[in-house]
């Protein structure tokens, strides 16, 4: 991402931390599932709750000798689980990790989204109402038609914004 075009909320989100963060969150659930599944002792779950963690830097360190992302990654959790770092990972492939770390983050992504556009569409509603008798030349086939409210014209792009946000995210509510 193009640091100067992106919120600093979204950066976050697709930082390295976040990616191995979410992919941790992946490795967790997964290991939690299979102990309810009685493939994994309650007791290594509970181990890798508390004591799971990664450090950036030595993930990279540790990728640049072993060339593997995901290995590099798993290899620097277990340096803090221990023992119970075995049951990680157990049925998994890297993709497995990889393919649900992005979805998590673009999950994060479009509730940050959904964020903005609500700013946005109040932002349009407090304007409309603000101009709801600023009167403006209208504008019809690129030339000058009947005088309209400068209100009337944001409301429209509200209206816009509102109709875009239901055909698209039906499970939004609040508008």
């Amino acid at each position: 991402m193009i640091e100067r075009y992106t919120l600093p909320e979204m950066g976050a989100i697709w930082s390295e931390q976040a990616k191995f963060q979410s992919w941790l969150d992946v490795e967790i659930a997964a290991t939690e599932a299979n102990c309810e599944l009685g493939r994994v002792p309650a007791e290594a779950v509970a181990t890798i709750q508390q004591k799971a963690s990664f450090s950036v830097e030595r993930i990279l360190e540790i990728e640049a000798e072993v060339r593997h992302d995901v290995i590099a990654f798993l290899t620097n959790v277990n340096e803090h689980v221990g023992d119970a770092g075995r049951y990680i990972h157990v049925g998994m492939t890297s993709s497995d990790v990889l393919d649900t770390g992005v979805a998590l983050q673009m999950k994060a992504s479009v509730q940050l989204l959904r964020q903005e556009l609500d700013k946005l569409a109040n932002a349009l509603r407090e304007l409309a109402r603000a101009h709801k008798g600023t009167v403006m030349i209208g504008r019809s086939h690129a030339i000058h038609g009947e005088p309209i409210t400068f209100g009337f014209k944001v409301a429209g792009w509200l209206a816009e914004v509102v109709r875009n946000h239901r055909s698209g995210l039906s499970a939004w509510s609040g508008w």
